[in-house]
């Protein structure tokens, strides 16, 4: 598949399970909602039963999570289906400036989104947002490796 291939209709019908090394019940995204080289997106409709809501509220750690797994979910898409090969396990290397501004409640649909800022020899530093509707809830800037980058 070419990049310029990639439409919102054939990422919002992905079972996002094929493009992430997590499986049940670690899965913190819902879905892959667009796609490019510098920038992806993901919503992810927080279930009451998710093992990060505390006292009916989506954790600081499971936002966390949520972020790393939008970069796992944009990593994933582009090894499978431009690279042609295998999803690739990823490492947090650092988390900095994570800022929690509020928590969303379960049954909340978050839509978290990631900018590349840069990519050299498997690492990639980006930046993150949460939303929930029109509200942030959390920022951060993350760094990531891929484990078989070569």
């Amino acid at each position: 598949m070419r990049l310029e291939e990639v439409t919102d209709a054939f990422l919002r019908t992905l079972d996002i399970h094929t493009v992430l090394p997590q499986q049940e019940p670690f899965v913190m995204v819902g879905s892959l909602v667009q796609f490019a080289l510098d920038t992806s997106t993901t919503e992810t409709r927080i279930a009451e039963d998710n093992l990060f809501v505390e006292d009916g509220f989506f954790s600081a750690f499971g936002m966390m999570e949520n972020i790393a797994q939008t970069c796992a979910a944009r990593i994933g898409f582009y090894n499978k289906y431009i690279l042609l090969k295998p999803v690739e396990i990823g490492y947090i290397g650092a988390i900095r400036e994570y800022v929690v501004y509020g928590l969303a409640e379960a049954g909340s649909l978050l839509t978290t989104t990631v900018d590349v800022e840069e990519e050299i020899f498997g690492m990639t530093l980006a930046t993150a947002t949460v939303r929930c509707g029109d509200r942030v809830l959390a920022t951060a800037r993350i760094k990531l490796a891929v484990k078989n980058a070569a």
